[in-house]
């Protein structure tokens, strides 16, 4: 959105304007720059007054109102569609995560098996060699197992890592929170450079004449 120097506010914003005015004539009695406010000009006046000047009371702060109504269009504006992930020759992600269940599954699975197999042909037979290799083929299939459960440990704890709220944090300030910053910006370059100068000037403006008379002009000596 692009403004002029003397933006005119938006219908929305009119209100928002209105209410900063109000402030600041309800605090007149703290501010040294307001001092004769009822005595030369009342409430009333001033603020019909402000209202009329709205479109250059406004420019004071116009920089900072297009930024505020920028950063208000973009937090409307509906999120970007994401693109289409990219094609992989290998596993894609979803891939990666099965295996990673499934291989501590599969593998205590057979480390069962081959260890009870084992102890009994080796408890029936102690002298059969086949006995023997169950049980090493168990162990080592156990060994599998306990590290596939480390490598989905570890995954998961990556995962929860990266999607918590203090990594959220990190990519930068919420557009809430934007948008929050620039209304307040704007509102107090409103104040400081918009509304309090034109109620100053309107005071002084308003001021009576100076009570001192002046002096007698001097007598003219040709007149008799």
């Amino acid at each position: 959105m692009h403004m002029n120097v003397a933006p005119h506010l938006l219908t929305e914003d009119r209100a928002e304007y209105e209410r900063v005015l109000d402030d600041a004539l309800r605090t007149a009695g703290t501010r040294p720059e307001l001092d004769g406010l009822g005595s030369r000009l009342t409430s009333a006046q001033l603020r019909s007054m402000a209202l009329n000047a709205t479109a250059l009371i406004a420019a004071a702060a116009a920089s900072e109102y297009e930024h505020f109504v920028t950063v208000r269009e973009q937090s409307r504006a509906p999120a970007a569609p994401r693109p289409p992930a990219a094609a992989h020759d290998g596993p894609g992600p979803g891939v990666a995560a099965v295996i990673t269940v499934m291989v501590p599954v599969l593998a205590g699975s057979a480390a069962a098996i081959f260890l009870l197999v084992g102890a009994v042909l080796h408890a029936l037979a102690p002298t059969v060699v086949f006995g023997g290799t169950l049980l090493t083929a168990g162990l080592v299939f156990g060994a599998i197992a306990a590290g596939g459960l480390l490598c989905a440990g570890a995954g998961l704890l990556v995962t929860a890592l990266r999607n918590s709220p203090a990594a959220a944090h990190r990519d930068g300030p919420a557009p809430a929170d934007e948008l929050s910053l620039a209304r307040e910006a704007w509102r107090h370059a409103l104040l400081e450079r918009g509304i309090l100068p034109f109620l100053a000037a309107a005071l002084a403006a308003a001021a009576p004449p100076d009570p001192t008379p002046s002096p007698d002009p001097a007598p003219d000596p040709s007149t008799p």
